[in-house]
């Protein structure tokens, strides 16, 4: 009986792992008694849970396949007493083994964050595993190294990346034939000495760390040909770099070098030098002309910073900076102070003094939903929502803030302006919020927090403010001059804080307005109804409005003296030619959604060009000039006509793999612009008709007619795929498919459809559904079509691929061949590696970046891109396997070189079995290089 492979679930694995899972073996059942089939000499555990007792059973069991497993991977999602007794018999049972797998990562939180595994050690009887060359502990929650890693002599491979690592022991130089370290993602603070000891150490990976001194001797490790040290805390290298002479590739971007040695510039085999976003002003000229060097992100040429204070001035000592990595959710801040980068980008700054006592501070960033976002509504969310323990303690000084935040377009920057808002006391407000800009797209809302909540960058209408004393006050609009709101002495017994926000032709504010906790909070905002749809909805063409004034305040609802509102007349009408029977001045309570019409109620008032009455409460008003005599519901049409976005809904399948689906619903205006950016990739359907939603609507998407999502997501309910739109975010997902139908005997064609609405328990019939029309059915938006193309032959379904790729011819009859559904499973197992592999392939580096664009955010499809294209220049090229071979051992992948190893070795096997059957080997059995590329594919059937 065959063993059965099946490929990766995308969403099973880690975004950030170094490497994509690898195929896994398919378990006829984990019960006693019921027999798990091997892929040859690999073991795959990982992508379904229950992995540790499989492999239990399996060494209870004594199976003789076991002898045979030189591969094998197990996720560390277990618990970890039975991780622990389960690893503690790998040792005894798996003799042979050389590559073992023991990562985390598989499983994702609630907002699709991948998970650490449970392991924190390994048992001592690990060093017996003598023929171990490579040992991969990534996404796990090790604080130290376990000592039995020490005494494995064998070791080649070494990956330790996002663990809790905060120095590496001084025994690690005795490893005699290492090649390869990777400590990414961790908490390093120093090194040792001793790391200078790995002669054999080809490639060396401490990115992501908190590493500020590199010690000198790091140059004596002279077979080095790749350094990885961006991201740290470096403000000096040591001279001894120029000494590596084999190094190729060395990174230290983003860090704090003010100068690099000289003699970097003379590495005869450097080929690319990083050093983007550091702080350097000045490079020897040999550096600054050299085609390797980038250099983007340095203040070059800038002038340096002021010189030091005399000594007879006391000198502030220079605040702690600390940058987080992605794994670390909490950072301590003392007396002293400090400036703080967190992973995500957002940064803090507690001055000295903030705090009389140390005091941890956590953070987590939240997706934006309905519940933990406050929107007015006519305001856009432009990020999601950072929160930041513990809530309500108060700084002795005020912490600053920058909050990344979307640019929002050029055609409503004139009229709104950007504010962070942050939640106290269960209540939202706005704080005075600057903005700063690194780059076009890269832009700060920086501003002052007493203490710590949830905050979340804000577009909203321009403010105007004051202060409103008993005397009483005046308040314009800056946009709007003629709107007025007259406060008459007596209004109030307190001071209070006024506001008005205009919308439409409003000029831009210089920032905007503090709000203080003691004073009572009042907003008008002035909204235009464009006067086309006004005119198309009333079916009038005298029809017109006035701007909406719209009052409100947290306080008591009453004034102690009425308040008198200026609001221009309605355009093309004024006051000496009016027809009062015309005009309705229309009022809105918070609370409700119906609009009233108070003309009557009110004492109206009249100049050339302005209406004036009273009020004593805050609430809404609107003036309406129209001769409908009815027009409460028509005002309420019109209101939220004022804040639907028309926009559009596709679905795409990626052209080299339609069982990938992208969702994505989008402004009408950047539709175009979207698919023509998105088409060199992706085909489907044309986008849907134009629907219309609000800011926050919450909509999903579920897949039918036998189509379902082939994961379980955070964001998915029954194969139902939840939105909330926000039109300056984008309301974009990918998801993967997968059918029950048969594939191999045709097409399977279904769809998916988008509903109004939070999930519910039960969708209507896809049938009923896909028939029904806006104007019936309320909840039903598109529905548009996806198609899962019928398998070829032997792909299988694990592979979920339709590459439109030749037939590939890939080898000879010395070597063996390669085919695409082999090449897939290479691609299944490179991860992060695959720019190395690409290198090592020939692949100019200029083609490598142009691939990273293409695919930015498909790590998949990065690779499958790279090796396919590479693939497809070496058909029917001499020594193209062996090529691919040796660039995988070059980039430290032993495991998939071993595995291509076996497949060749299998293909060759069975191809000359085939030769003999039919009579055509010659009496030595040795074949022929001529007639070896006949039938390549079936050789590897």
């Amino acid at each position: 009986m065959a063993a059965v492979l099946e490929g990766p679930k995308p969403e099973e694995t880690a975004a950030a792992a170094e490497d994509a899972a690898s195929p896994t073996v398919e378990a006829v059942g984990s019960r006693p008694g019921v027999p798990i089939l091997l892929a040859g000499n690999q073991l795959n555990l990982d992508l379904r849970p229950g992995g540790c007792r499989r492999l239990q059973y399996l060494c209870s069991q004594q199976h003789t396949q076991l002898l045979q497993v030189e591969f094998l991977r197990l996720s560390t999602h277990e618990d970890p007493r039975l991780l622990d007794d389960t690893l503690a018999k790998v040792p005894w049972s798996l003799l042979r083994l050389r590559s073992l797998v023991l990562k985390g990562g598989q499983s994702r939180g609630a907002l699709g964050a991948c998970l650490h595994g449970t392991l924190t050690t390994l048992p001592a009887s690990m060093r017996d595993l003598a023929c171990l060359a490579h040992l991969d502990l990534s996404f796990n929650r090790l604080e130290t190294l376990p000592t039995c890693v020490l005494e494995l002599r064998s070791l080649d491979a070494l990956l330790l990346s996002h663990n809790r690592l905060s120095e590496l022991p001084e025994a690690l130089g005795a490893l005699p034939t290492l090649t390869f370290l990777t400590v990414t993602h961790n908490r390093l603070e120093r090194l040792p000495p001793t790391l200078g000891s790995l002669s054999t150490l080809q490639r060396l990976d401490l990115s992501e760390n908190l590493l500020d001194t590199i010690p000198s001797e790091i140059g004596d490790l002279s077979s080095l040909r790749e350094l990885n040290l961006a991201s740290n805390r470096l403000q000096h290298l040591p001279a001894s770099l120029a000494g590596l002479r084999s190094l190729r590739l060395l990174v230290l971007h983003s860090n704090l070098l003010s100068s690099v040695p000289p003699g970097l510039a003379h590495l005869p085999l450097i080929t690319r030098l990083d050093l983007r976003d550091n702080q350097l002003r000045d490079l020897p000229a040999e550096l600054l002309d050299a085609p390797f060097v980038r250099l983007q992100g340095n203040p070059l040429g800038e002038a340096s910073p002021a010189p030091p204070s005399p000594p007879d001035i006391s000198q502030v000592p220079e605040m702690p900076r600390l940058f987080l990595t992605s794994d670390l959710d909490s950072f301590l801040v003392t007396p002293h102070g400090c400036s703080v980068t967190l992973a995500c980008g957002v940064r803090l700054q507690f001055p000295a003094g903030a705090t009389t006592t140390p005091i941890t501070i956590h953070y987590r960033l939240w997706l934006p939903e309905p519940g933990l976002v406050s929107l007015g509504p006519h305001d856009f969310l432009l990020s999601g929502v950072l929160e930041l323990q513990p809530h309500g303690v108060a700084f002795q000084q005020d912490v600053s803030l920058w909050l990344l935040f979307v640019p929002p377009r050029v055609r409503v920057r004139r009229c709104r302006e950007v504010v962070v808002r942050t939640r106290s006391d269960n209540i939202w407000n706005d704080l005075e919020t600057h903005l700063e800009e690194e780059a076009p797209k890269r832009r700060w809302a920086r501003c002052q927090v007493p203490h710590f909540s949830w905050f979340l960058v804000v577009l909203r209408p321009v403010s105007n403010t004051c202060l409103l004393p008993p005397e009483g006050a005046l308040l314009c609009s800056s946009g709007h001059p003629g709107v007025k709101v007259t406060f008459p002495p007596g209004v109030t017994e307190e001071p209070r804080q006024v506001s008005m926000q205009v919308l439409g032709r409003a000029r831009v504010a210089g920032g905007a307005s503090a709000y203080k906790r003691a004073l009572k909070w009042f907003s008008i905002q002035v909204v235009h109804m464009a006067g086309l749809e006004l005119r198309a909805l009333l079916e009038e063409s005298e029809a017109a409005v006035s701007p909406l004034l719209c009052l409100s305040q947290s306080g008591p609802p009453s004034f102690l003296q009425p308040v008198t509102v200026q609001l221009p007349l309605p355009p093309g009408v004024t006051g000496f030619s009016l027809d009062r029977s015309h005009l309705h001045l229309l009022y809105r309570t918070p609370l409700t959604t119906t609009w009233d019409d108070i003309t009557t109620q009110v004492a109206l008032e009249f100049t050339h060009l302005y209406a004036r009455f009273q009020v004593t409460h805050f609430s809404w008003y609107w003036l309406w000039y129209t001769t409908k005599t009815c027009v409460g519901g028509l005002a309420r049409k019109a209101w939220e006509r004022l804040r639907l976005h028309r926009v559009n809904l596709i679905a795409l399948q990626r052209r080299r793999d339609p069982e990938q689906v992208l969702l994505q619903c989008l402004p009408r205006s950047k539709v175009d612009a979207t698919l023509s950016r998105l088409l060199d990739r992706y085909r489907g359907p044309e986008p849907s008709e134009t629907v219309e939603m609000f800011e926050g609507e919450k909509f999903f998407a579920a897949f039918e007619r036998g189509i379902d999502v082939d994961a379980d997501r955070p964001d998915c309910v029954d194969g139902r795929i939840c939105f909330v739109f926000y039109s300056h975010l984008k309301n974009m997902k990918e998801v993967y498919i997968t059918t029950a139908l048969d594939r191999e005997a045709q097409d399977v064609r279904g769809q998916v459809s988008f509903y109004r609405g939070s999930l519910p328990m039960e969708v209507p019939e896809e049938a009923e559904a896909a028939r029904r029309r806006k104007g019936t059915d309320a909840l039903w938006m598109a529905t548009l079509p996806i198609k899962l193309p019928r398998l070829q032959g032997a792909q299988g379904s694990g592979q979920g691929t339709d590459f439109s790729l030749m037939p590939l011819n890939l080898g000879d009859a010395e070597t063996g061949f390669l085919t695409q559904s082999n090449l897939l499973s290479v691609a299944s197992r490179l991860g992060s590696d695959w720019p190395t592999v690409a290198l090592h392939l020939g692949m100019p580096y200029r083609k490598l970046q142009r691939i990273r664009h293409e695919f930015r955010d498909d790590l998949d499809g990065q690779i499958r891109h790279m090796l396919f294209s590479w693939a497809e220049s070496q058909t029917g090229q001499p020594g193209a396997v062996g090529h691919l071979v040796q660039a995988l051992e070059q980039s430290d992948r032993q495991d998939v070189a071993e595995e291509v190893r076996a497949i060749l070795e299998l293909g060759r096997h069975k191809y000359q079995d085939s030769i003999r059957r039919t009579g055509l080997a010659p009496e030595d059995s040795t074949l022929p290089s001529t007639s070896a590329s006949q039938n390549p594919e079936s050789a590897q059937a």
